[in-house]
Order: structure tokens, then C-alpha cells, then sequence
């Protein structure tokens, strides 16, 4: 438990500006069971969880269902969600280049075929703070943002070109006026939304990479990694076994979400 205390201390002095905050974490919280390939959690807690059987569940923030996706078969295998805003989610299908824009009751909004905005390799997409989706198209190497109804709006140049190497980000997100685009083997890029690069750090091998208030978040070798944009130094903190064991992780500002062979638990903070 102590080192439990520790993280959340870590944590609550990172994410909050100014002055430093304590923050308590519980042991567990609640836990849902079951067979599970992914898991994505919102701001407010309500967690996407996506069943080996090809299943979409969404649960609220005290994990009780709150109903089921029955059309995620019709596209293939999900690839990843985006749930940074709470009121609408973005499921995207690799494999047939689909985005599924979905309301907070998991009615579809609207699908977008990327391949009409001519891209057709993606691996990373995000929401934007302003209702849009970010994708970096793989094959032109560009960081591309497309309207809701997959129109593009605007493209960066070839980042082949800028950088003399190929990018494959695995994360993108869009967080405190900017963006940011996250290789593992070439490290962390952030944009302004006009493209410009405004910095590069050499944050190499991280997972679970987010941002967390104004602080990029992640995991590496058990130790949750902690970024702040202008300071020098990052801080790390061992994760205890038991958790650092799952399969996949996410932060919120109240809790960590965690997958694994048994189900996703939630070790909640309080302050």
C-alpha cells in the first residue's frame, strides 16, 4: 500500500499546475471479469471493453454495463477507440480504414472511409479538441485532420522529407493546444495545429503513452514515466508487480485502468 501512496503522490503533484497535491490510491477499487482484448477508458471514467468474441461493452465509472455495441463485427476486427471526449468516441477498423463516430449512448453518428481522404495505411488516429479527427497517413508519412465527415482540412508537409526518417507512431493525441505524435523507437513529436514541429523528445520505448493535464504519461519497464513539458528531467516510479503485470493500461485523473488475463480493475485515487 505505501508504494501505492507514493505513485498517487507522484501523480498528484505532476498533474495538477502550480502547487503540489496529495493523492491517495486505493488498493482496488472494482474490477470487471472476464475475457477482454482492450480496454479504453473516458475522462469521466465510462470504460469501452472489447471482448476476445469480437463483443463491445461499455461500462460507467462505477464499471456497471450500460449496454452493448452490437455492430463492431460489421467492420472487421476494432482496431483501437478514442475516448478523450466523453460525449463522443471514435472506433477505428485498420484493416477496411473505417472511423465509427459514436454519441455517449453508442448510437453511430457517422462512418468515415478514410480511403476518400486518399489515405490507405493508418495506424494511429485521435480526436481533436475541436470536433475533428487527427491520422497520420503511414504511406505519404503526413499527420492529416479530416472533418467529421472524413473531408480533409489540412496536411503537413512529408515528414520524410523534414526529418530524413520514417515515422510509424503508434499514439497520437491532441492535449493543451497541442499535437502530439508518439513513436516508440524515434521518440515523442509535438505539433501546433498548423503543422509547425515546436519540439522532439527522446522519450524512447515508453507504452501507454498519454497526456495527463499538461504531463505526458507512460509506462516503461514497470515504471510509470512522467513528462512535463519544459522541464528537463522525467520522473519515474516503480509500479508494484501485481499491477505492472497487465496487459493494458490507462490513466485518468482518478484512477488507473488496467487489463489483464482476469478482467480490467480500477485502482482509484482519492484526494
Amino acid at each position: 500500500m505505501r508504494i501505492l501512496i507514493v505513485i498517487a503522490t507522484l501523480i498528484g503533484c505532476l498533474i495538477n499546475t502550480g502547487k503540489a497535491q496529495q493523492l491517495i490510491l486505493a488498493e482496488h477499487r472494482k474490477s470487471i471479469k472476464g475475457d477482454f482484448s482492450y480496454a479504453m477508458p473516458d475522462q469521466l471514467g465510462n470504460v469501452f471493453a472489447l471482448t476476445r468474441s469480437g463483443q463491445l461493452k461499455k461500462y460507467n465509472a462505477n464499471l456497471d454495463s450500460m449496454g452493448v455495441f452490437n455492430e463492431v463485427r460489421r467492420y472487421g476486427k476494432l482496431y483501437s477507440i478514442s475516448a478523450d471526449n466523453p460525449l463522443r468516441s471514435l472506433l477505428y477498423f485498420k484493416e477496411y480504414r473505417i472511423i465509427l463516430v459514436l454519441d455517449r449512448l453508442m448510437q453511430v453518428i457517422n462512418k468515415i472511409d478514410i480511403r476518400k481522404a486518399n489515405i490507405f495505411q493508418a495506424q494511429a488516429i485521435a480526436q481533436g479538441y475541436d470536433n475533428t479527427i487527427w491520422v497520420f497517413d503511414d504511406q505519404e508519412s503526413r499527420l492529416k485532420k479530416l472533418d467529421l465527415n472524413g473531408k480533409l482540412l489540412f496536411e503537413t508537409a512529408d515528414l520524410r522529407l523534414v526529418f530524413n526518417e520514417t515515422l510509424k507512431p503508434s499514439t497520437i493525441f491532441d492535449a493543451a493546444g497541442f499535437v502530439y505524435v508518439y513513436d516508440e523507437q524515434k521518440g515523442l513529436f509535438i505539433f501546433d495545429y498548423y503543422g509547425a514541429l515546436k519540439n522532439r523528445i527522446a522519450l524512447i520505448g515508453w507504452t501507454a503513452v498519454q497526456a495527463l493535464g499538461k504531463n505526458i504519461i507512460g509506462l516503461k519497464n514497470g515504471k510509470i514515466m512522467v513528462y512535463t513539458p519544459g522541464e528537463i528531467d522525467i520522473k519515474e516510479m516503480q509500479l508494484p508487480d501485481y499491477i505492472s503485470r497487465g496487459d493494458q493500461f490507462r490513466f485518468t485523473s482518478n484512477a488507473l485502468y488496467v487489463r489483464d488475463s482476469t478482467g480490467i480493475s480500477q485502482y482509484e485515487w482519492n484526494k
